[in-house]
């Protein structure tokens, strides 16, 4: 597997960028970790601060700031650790995924003196320390933006969960659609405005072809990741995997469908890359900030290529 991942890096041609600043603040991250009360035990301490979410944060915003890097490690943390928690043997409960979801809304769209039963503790604390400086710093339509990307995402999540629970796997078609809430990629887009401190209106956010370019970059890092956690996900994921949906509809062994996949991942890299270099412009006034959304983009799945080809959650990096 590790070998069909690094033949994929080697076909992608986002040149690959990391923050300077990556390094200094996974370490600031596991003094944050303790000082929440996230990680109790040793061992979850330790594969914390091995999975290097600074380093992810900073492969897909390279040009943040230092401090602006952590907020935004603290925000990937949060989303990896309720992944954690909604997913595998001991996951939590569809009730208790939507009780995690109206908790995290409320505090999005409402401020932090607003509590919901069911969202408490060490999660809410770093969601409330994560949301300090993007609801201070950006603009309503902006926040509502990324509020609804976080439902989005943790709807995805639940409707995942039930269909785990109920032993019904998806189709190729179901998943691919499912997997784009789940990943969390379109919550990391109202991001590089942050980022680079340059809001895009709705309209220009929402035009068709820059709509496009990101389903492609979704579906892109999605794609990879779900090669790269083959094994956990058929161990516990319900079918959950483009892979193992591949497999199931076209009746072929896991190895062949392990093949179709990366063979549909490379046609629509090159798809991603004839689109991106023929962006429509929108005018002098909002030209720079559509380029560093395009390039925030390309960075989301190069950086998802590298991360994983790195991270200690995936197998791949122990064997590269």
């Amino acid at each position: 597997m590790t070998a069909v991942l690094r033949a994929l890096r080697a076909d992608c041609p986002i040149v690959p960028r990391l923050s300077p600043h990556a390094d200094a603040v996974q370490g600031w991250l596991v003094e944050q970790v303790d000082r929440l009360g996230l990680t109790p035990d040793p061992a979850a301490r330790h594969r914390l601060a091995r999975a290097g979410f600074a380093r992810y944060a900073g492969r897909l915003y390279p040009a943040a700031t230092e401090p602006d890097l952590r907020v935004l490690t603290l925000l990937f943390t949060w989303f990896f650790l309720v992944d954690d928690a909604c997913d595998g043997p001991d996951r939590l409960a569809p009730q208790h995924i939507r009780a995690v979801r109206d908790g995290a809304l409320a505090l999005l769209r409402d401020g932090p003196r607003v509590r919901r039963s069911g969202f408490s503790g060490p999660l809410r604390r770093l969601l409330v320390q994560a949301w300090r400086e993007p609801r201070r710093r950006m603009p309503a339509r902006w926040r509502l933006r990324f509020a609804d990307a976080v439902a989005d995402h943790l709807d995805g999540v639940g409707r995942e969960a039930v269909a785990t629970s109920a032993g019904r796997p998806p189709g190729v078609a179901e998943y691919v659609r499912l997997r784009r809430a789940t990943s969390a990629a379109y919550v990391s887009y109202p991001l590089i405005e942050f980022a680079s401190g340059r809001p895009l209106p709705e309209a220009v956010y929402r035009h068709p072809a820059l709509r496009r370019l990101a389903d492609l970059a979704n579906d892109l890092l999605s794609w990879f990741n779900d090669i790269a956690s083959l094994e956990r996900d058929h161990a516990t994921g319900g079918g959950h995997n483009l892979v193992l949906a591949v497999a199931t509809e076209r009746g072929v062994p896991l190895p062949v469908a392990v093949d179709l996949v990366a063979g549909h991942w490379r046609t629509e890299m090159a798809r991603f890359a004839a689109l991106h270099a023929t962006a429509p412009s929108f005018g002098p006034a909002l030209d720079e900030a559509v380029a560093a959304h395009l390039d925030g983009l390309a960075a989301a799945v190069r950086g998802t290529v590298d991360w994983t080809l790195e991270s200690a959650r995936y197998p791949a990096a122990a064997a590269s």
